[in-house]
């Protein structure tokens, strides 16, 4: 398979984690590149934060215009209708980005998939069946499709994977109360969800990146407490 064209940023040489981090419907790579500086702390291990392109394809929602997105939107109703064959390639592309990840020396479970939106929804989809566990999964302003198949493809590796959870009050665009549908259904089958609700758009937010800082940083923490005990 052809890997995604990407944008990458390290925080230090050498890193040790990665954070695969998955744009919205018509933005590319570079849309979440700014907010490195603010979500990261000069005390965290070194992180490679890695932005894929999604595939240029028609958007029937949008008058089938070209444009990336990581599987077509059918209709108003954005759950409705779904991009199966759409949302499983994009899968096996962050798949097969996971699986370079590994090859240049990060453990999958020192890597974070990220997304917003229609990129969220494929951080869910990949992560949540992912055959590895991984250190997070963070879901901006999305829902999770393919919800009806979830509980015969998903990998027990992940079953207790962490997940944030943001998601604000007045958005239009995936309204909170499909997000809150998605949160519930994840909830019911066992997975510790931290659903944080703001009060914008379909956007992200200040408290919103510092209560991700905050949660991320509790991940990498915990780990460096793991690792100092098992070298003690």
């Amino acid at each position: 398979m052809t890997l995604l064209e990407t944008v990458e940023k390290e925080t230090a040489a050498a890193p040790t984690h990665s954070i695969l981090w998955l744009h919205g419907l018509g933005a590319d790579g570079h849309d979440f590149m700014p907010i490195i500086p603010v979500l990261t702390a000069p005390e965290w291990p070194a992180l490679r934060f890695v932005f894929p392109h999604a595939p240029v394809r028609p958007v029937t929602v949008n008058g089938g215009m070209a444009m990336r997105a990581w599987y077509d939107i059918k209709g108003m109703d954005i759950a409705d209708k779904q991009d199966a064959d759409g949302i499983r390639a994009s899968v096996q592309a962050v798949e097969a980005l996971i699986a370079r990840e590994v090859e240049r020396g990060v453990p999958v479970e020192r890597i974070v998939l990220a997304g917003f939106s229609q990129g969220g929804a494929i951080a869910l989809n990949a992560g949540l069946r992912h055959a590895q566990r991984l250190a997070g999964i963070v879901a901006l302003s999305t829902y999770l499709p393919l919800a009806a198949s979830l509980a015969d493809e998903r990998a027990t590796a992940n079953a207790h994977t962490p997940i944030f959870w943001g998601h604000g009050s007045q958005d239009p665009v995936v309204p909170q109360a499909l997000g809150e549908q998605s949160r519930d259904m994840l909830a019911g089958l066992g997975y510790a969800v931290d659903w944080h609700s703001y009060p914008m758009a379909h956007q992200v937010s200040v408290e919103e990146i510092a209560d991700l800082r905050a949660w991320l940083g509790a991940r990498l923490h915990a780990e460096h407490a793991a690792d100092d005990g098992a070298n003690g």
